[in-house]
């Protein structure tokens, strides 16, 4: 049997090893062509430019990378009520209130100039953002984004101390870095390098230089919401004398043309000089500043569709 199996087949051998080898050259013939276009095609030399890492120029009390575009004037109203330990009395808090209102209008894609406002101290500040680095993705990746911002803050309030509050005395310089990453469509975290400088200062033992470094995150929560978390903490060897670490949570509510922005912090102020050297409120006691941003986006010129 085993020599008949070997030997009857002759033909019918040669007919499978046929058949055989014209099924297996069309796979090789294949195998082939998709391994020359592999070698022939070229890498992607293109990139693209992560967006959208924040909705907002604010994260809750400080900024984020976000510049609002070329041509693009924003108009912000931030509101902080008084403490909600103050008591029934000051219906806790909501008979009390600060208030700043600020424009900011983008030259280019980049850099943002801004002015504002606040009821506290009667402060006026100005401030300059520049979009160094964009986070993209493709050829030459950029894991970060990093915007650069540098604002003053002058104090007209009265006085009737025996100090001398002149113009220089009145003024107070900050300092960032704004780094940060879009890590998913839902997740963006933020650190910010900080530094205040102020003219004026309590006693001798305050230093003139604050330096803090800051930690922020937006996770989205649905299409048009988001949960914000803000920290600041203050060096030791600078930290001014009964300041404390300022410390915010916020929800984020986009609605079309505009972002609403509700959260409480321990910081009564909202611009740098306030929140980041000036914190008073111990958070975890009941200092909370329940307060709102309102951000509204004007379109004053519209890009050129030739320009880049």
């Amino acid at each position: 049997m085993r020599e008949l199996y070997f030997r009857l087949p002759g033909t019918l051998g040669a007919l499978l090893l046929l058949v055989g080898g014209l099924l297996a050259t069309p796979a090789q013939a294949q195998d082939d062509i998709l391994n020359e276009l592999e070698q022939q095609t070229p890498p992607s030399t293109t990139s693209s430019v992560v967006d959208a890492t924040f909705k907002s120029s604010r994260l809750i009390n400080g900024h984020t990378i976000q510049t609002p575009g070329k041509g693009t004037m924003v108009f912000l109203i931030s509101h902080r009520f008084g403490t909600l330990n103050s008591g029934p009395y000051n219906f806790f808090g909501l008979d009390q209130a600060t208030i700043r209102l600020g424009l900011e209008y983008g030259f280019t894609d980049r850099l943002t100039v801004g002015v504002g406002r606040s009821s506290l101290e009667k402060t006026l500040d100005s401030f300059v953002k520049y979009k160094a680095l964009r986070q993209s993705t493709g050829a030459h990746a950029m894991p970060v984004s990093v915007t650069l911002f540098a604002s003053s803050a002058l104090t007209t309030l009265r006085y009737n101390d025996q100090v001398e509050h002149t113009l220089a005395r009145r003024m107070t310089y900050s300092y960032q870095g704004l780094i940060a990453r879009k890590f998913s469509p839902a997740l963006s975290l933020q650190l910010m390098p900080t530094l205040i400088h102020r003219n004026l200062v309590a006693t001798d033992q305050d230093p003139h230089d604050v330096y803090a470094v800051g930690f922020g995150g937006r996770q989205k929560l649905t299409k048009r919401t988001s949960l914000n978390l803000e920290y600041y903490y203050l060096v030791p060897a600078t930290k001014p004398s009964e300041v404390r670490n300022s410390l915010a949570v916020g929800f984020d509510i986009e609605t079309g043309g505009h972002v609403f922005q509700l959260h409480v912090t321990n910081s009564q102020g909202m611009i740098e000089k306030f929140f980041v050297a000036n914190t008073q409120g111990n958070f975890f006691k009941g200092d909370l500043y329940f307060g709102f941003n309102v951000n509204r986006n004007f379109t004053l010129r519209t890009q050129d569709k030739f320009s880049k």
